[in-house]
């Protein structure tokens, strides 16, 4: 990352090369998503603590230094895991438990200047880990691309 990136709140594994984004309020399951994704063979990014920052029109976002490598897991503490170092954001998830039920496309939110895709996901849904994983094949940037 450059000088220029930005500390941001919130969680970012990389699948297939491809950054997903996790957002939602404190206690909605952002390391846990995270956590069930690791499972499923993506890796750390960053556990509610970025740096990001826009690069030639594509969001970049790399671990923050203060807590590169640790995943926050409800009542284990703060536990190692090996991180990426940067990763182009290809979708965003939002944890809402008012997510629609169902959408045609993506919506596009802005962070630091690039647009990348989003979409609400339920987060007491016991197969949410494939959903985003399926999220991030149908919706984010460079999908239908062999990876």
């Amino acid at each position: 990352m450059t000088p220029a990136a930005h500390p941001y709140q919130a969680t970012c594994v990389e699948i297939d090369g491809r950054g997903l984004l996790i957002l939602g309020p404190s206690g909605s399951g952002k390391s846990s998503l995270a956590l069930s994704l690791i499972d499923r063979g993506a890796r750390l990014v960053g556990d509610d603590s970025l740096l990001v920052e826009e690069r030639d029109g594509r969001l970049l976002a790399g671990p923050h230094p203060n807590t590169r490598g640790l995943l926050e897991i409800r009542n284990l503490g703060l536990l190692a895991f090996p991180c990426a170092q940067v990763v182009a954001v290809a979708l965003a998830v939002v944890l809402d438990p008012a997510a629609p039920r169902y959408i045609e496309e993506a919506s596009s939110l802005d962070l630091c200047g690039a647009a990348i895709p989003s979409l609400a996901l339920c987060p007491h849904d016991s197969v949410l880990p494939l959903k985003a994983e399926l999220a991030l094949r149908r919706f984010g940037l460079g999908a239908g691309l062999s990876q």
